[in-house]
């Protein structure tokens, strides 16, 4: 594979990854805490949307491999 389909390929995926993530933002499950001026958020189920979305590029990209 030539580094320029390897750029595409990142390029594409980034485009998908960041879209993904305007659009999902913050999901029920995702764990908010706040208090005082202490805030912490750990997003628990937009890790788990990612990463099911990203296994199916990758598994289709290796399809085609």
């Amino acid at each position: 594979m030539s580094i320029g389909k390897l750029f595409i390929i990142l390029g594409i995926v980034f485009l998908i990854i960041g879209i993904i993530w305007t659009f999902i933002g913050r999901l029920p499950g995702d764990i908010s805490f706040r208090r005082g001026n202490f805030s912490f958020h750990f997003p628990i189920m937009t890790s788990i949307v990612v990463s099911i979305v990203l296994t199916l590029i990758f598994f289709i990209i290796g399809r085609f491999r």
